[in-house]
Parts: structure tokens; sequence; C-alpha cells
């Protein structure tokens, strides 16, 4: 006969519960999982993104490229296409530095798919200049010093040309509501109210 003593009520009940609790953790889990994860080994679950062969009109160019869907036109521009004018500030769109234009409207490459703008004419800082010749607004940054440190100045110019465009320029209160998507950290601000302006006289001409 053994000297162990018999197990308890307790200690039997602890035991049955324990087991039961990971039996079901274990089974959430399992249930957790796609039913293709469970069939299938590890390296045959990854997914690889395809290229999407799309032509782009940019600065009066058509231009042929493979991206893959999920690549905005902002990196399409730069990193595919060596555009390096239009530059990435905050990738959120809250800073407006990578404003170009497409069909003449502003917008924030950041956010918008490289995929979706086929057909659309797209323009960006380095398309602004006929050869040596700078646009009104590029020169009246200059003549103004609507410029710091650059980080931003591609974004205000390709903005202040829509806003001059659209008609809201006609004051500085009217240029700073229309502009306030694009933001200076050197806080350059008068001088390019005053840049637009005068580019927006030299325009009208």
């Amino acid at each position: 006969m053994s000297d162990e003593p018999a197990p308890t009520d307790h200690h039997k009940r602890r035991t049955v519960l324990k087991a039961g609790g990971a039996t079901a953790i274990a089974g959430l889990a399992t249930a957790a999982l796609p039913t293709d994860a469970l069939a299938a080994p590890a390296e045959a679950t990854s997914t690889v993104a395809t290229g999407v062969p799309i032509t782009l009109k940019i600065n009066g160019h058509a231009t042929p490229l493979v991206v893959e869907p999920r690549v905005t036109l902002l990196d399409a521009l730069r990193e595919r296409l060596d555009l390096t004018g239009t530059k990435k500030g905050c990738d959120r769109g809250e800073c407006g530095a990578c404003t170009v234009l497409v069909d003449g409207r502003r917008v924030k490459s950041c956010l918008t798919l490289a995929v979706m703008q086929q057909g659309h004419e797209i323009t960006t800082i380095e398309g602004l200049a006929d050869g040596d010749d700078l646009h009104p607004v590029q020169e009246a940054f200059i003549r103004h010093d609507a410029f710091q440190c650059g980080g931003c100045t591609s974004g205000q110019i390709m903005s202040a040309v829509a806003c001059i465009k659209e008609g809201h320029a006609n004051s500085d209160d009217e240029v700073r509501e229309w502009m306030s998507g694009n933001l200076c950290r050197c806080a350059c601000y008068p001088n390019i109210v005053t840049a637009v302006r005068d580019a927006a006289k030299e325009m009208r001409r």
C-alpha cells in the first residue's frame, strides 16, 4: 500500500479547471487564424506586391512606369522619376510641401496614389519655368525673399500659382486664408504673402 496521501477534492477541481482553461485558450487562438493559414505552411502565406504598368503625364510629357498600387504620387515622382523638386515634409498631408497641380488643382501628392492619376495633367515645380525664363511666381519669391530653408518653397510656389488662378489673391487676408494649407517652419509668411500679391499683379497683365 502506498504511503502517499490521496489527492483531495480541492486539488482535483483545481487540476480540472487548469486543464479546461488551457484547452479553451488554445481553441480561441486556433479559431482566430485564417483557414488558409492553417492549411498552408508559413512561407506559402506571404504575399508579394506586384507592379502595375501606368503612364503619367507630367509637365507635358507622358512617362510610362511600373509601380505597386500602394505607391503615392510623391514617391513615384521622387524615387522613380527623379523629380525631387517636390518635397516630402510631414508625409501626412498636413504641411503642403508636396503640393503639385493635377489638372490645375492643388493636390497633396503624399496623399494621392500614383495609379489614380492616369489621364490627368500633372505639373510639378520642374514644369513651371519656360526654359531659362522663370514663372512669375518663382520670380516674385526670389524678388521678395519669400523663402529661407527652402523645405516648403516648392509647395508654396505650386499652391500660389493655383491660388492666383483661382482668383484668391485679391487681398493679404485672402492670400493668407487660401494659402493656409502650406506651412513654413521658418515663419516667412509676410514675404510669401507679398510675393503672391506681386505675382498676381504680374499674371493679370
